[in-house]
């Protein structure tokens, strides 16, 4: 029996968007449509999969929606400012009293026009923070920890913790940063981590692979996804630029974002023999792709603990790969990775360790650190991730004043 309060889902990022945030989103609002009722105020107009339509699924609402690229900061801000201001206004037409309303921090502006219209219309609130702002535009160095923007967002954050019932990280780093802003408190905490969206196999180094075919290198090193203002690309060129002279290693890398327009410009420029660029891998053949490498990157800029977390990471495991993760030991994913054995932490800046980290590799037992990848991504399971968001959803709805102590829902790690 479904409740008298609904769920709203608000996110401008959604099928047919091909993006992770988009998936993910996507994933949450159909399961909780299974006990609630859902909708959806998405950001991506366009024709649904078959997959999220039909009884029982989320009624998509589309909101109009202009995206500029990530590198049109003044352009994007201003698109991102207009669709919260939106998605305000559609939020204040659908929610009533005691409703609730489910974001994403992307982009950044859309939860402080969730808290604000959750609390006008009597409705809870909660955040899935895939990213902390201003914090992740502090470590990319576009903005000064003490400037004007900055310590107004963090006041805007103050004020919007507080109006919060719940915020959801997928990092266990993220509770010393939150908890150094005024509006929040432990018990609103919860921590749900993303899980792969492939099933856990080791998939065998094979020779015909489509990707790897065309290489005569032993050992292949990957990179792949979007690399945003979090990620260092200088430290995978520099990486590859320390190996070009040693035959095993090749560098097979395939994504987006300013990170990859980066990684392009460098290789124009250095013609480095031992570099490939594959172009944007779809859904289909992400399986293969990710079999392809020995070894994949995450290259992260220094201070990301507790800003971002790589949602890339879990699939990496999933196929039985290590990793090398570029970041301080205590961010969420290098904690993962040394608690299981998966892989090699490298301090961010310091291509040369990375280098040392591609060559450990290439000698190390790939048979068991395999095993122990598909392990551990067998502990972030989908069904496990949607059934706590469910019980949190039912909390919200019985409960806005949650109990500190049922603040962590997901079981399989502690």
């Amino acid at each position: 029996m479904q409740s008298q309060g609904k769920i709203v889902v608000a996110s401008q990022h959604y099928p047919p968007d091909p993006s992770t945030t988009a998936a993910i989103m996507a994933e949450i609002a159909c399961r909780v449509a299974v006990d609630h009722e859902v909708i959806v105020l998405s950001g991506s107009p366009g024709v649904l999969p078959a997959s999220q339509t039909g009884p029982g699924k989320p009624r998509v609402i589309a909101i109009r929606n202009r995206m500029a690229g990530k590198a049109a900061l003044v352009r994007r801000g201003l698109s991102e400012l207009l669709f919260a201001a939106r998605a305000f206004f559609a939020l204040i037409r659908e929610l009533k009293s005691g409703d609730v309303v489910l974001t994403v921090t992307a982009p950044f502006m859309l939860p402080y026009a969730v808290a604000a219209a959750a609390r006008c219309k009597g409705a809870r609130s909660a955040l899935i923070m895939h990213d902390l702002f201003p914090d992740v535009l502090v470590m990319a160095e576009i903005l000064k920890p003490g400037s004007l923007v900055t310590l107004t967002m963090r006041a805007a954050n103050s004020l919007m913790f507080r109006a919060l019932n719940a915020v959801i990280t997928i990092g266990r780093d993220a509770e010393r940063p939150l908890l150094s802003y005024s509006g929040m408190t432990r018990n609103k905490i919860r921590f749900i981590p993303n899980w792969a969206t492939l099933v856990p196999a080791a998939r065998p180094v094979a020779p015909d692979n489509p990707f790897r075919k065309a290489l005569s290198a032993r050992f292949i090193v990957g990179l792949s996804g979007n690399l945003g203002f979090t990620h260092d690309p200088e430290i995978v060129f520099e990486a590859a630029r320390l190996l070009k002279d040693e035959p095993d290693f090749h560098f097979l890398l395939s994504g987006w974002g300013i990170g990859f327009e980066r990684l392009k410009q460098l290789q124009a420029e250095a013609n480095l023999p031992n570099v490939s660029f594959v172009a944007r891998v779809a859904d289909a053949e992400l399986e293969a792709f990710l079999a392809a490498a020995n070894l994949w990157i995450i290259p992260y800029r220094k201070d990301v603990a507790g800003v971002s977390v790589p949602s890339r990471f879990y699939n990496l495991l999933a196929v039985g790969r290590p990793v090398a993760l570029v970041s301080e030991p205590e961010a969420e994913a290098a904690l993962t990775v040394v608690e299981n054995g998966l892989g090699w932490v490298v301090t961010p800046g310091r291509a040369d360790q990375l280098a040392d980290a591609i060559r450990a590799a290439s000698r190390s037992d790939e048979g068991a650190m395999a095993e122990r990848a598909v392990k551990a991504a067998a502990k972030f399971d989908r069904a496990t991730a949607m059934n706590a968001y469910a019980a949190l959803v039912d909390e919200l709805l019985r409960n806005p004043e949650l109990m500190s102590n049922a603040r962590r829902y997901y079981t399989g790690i502690d």
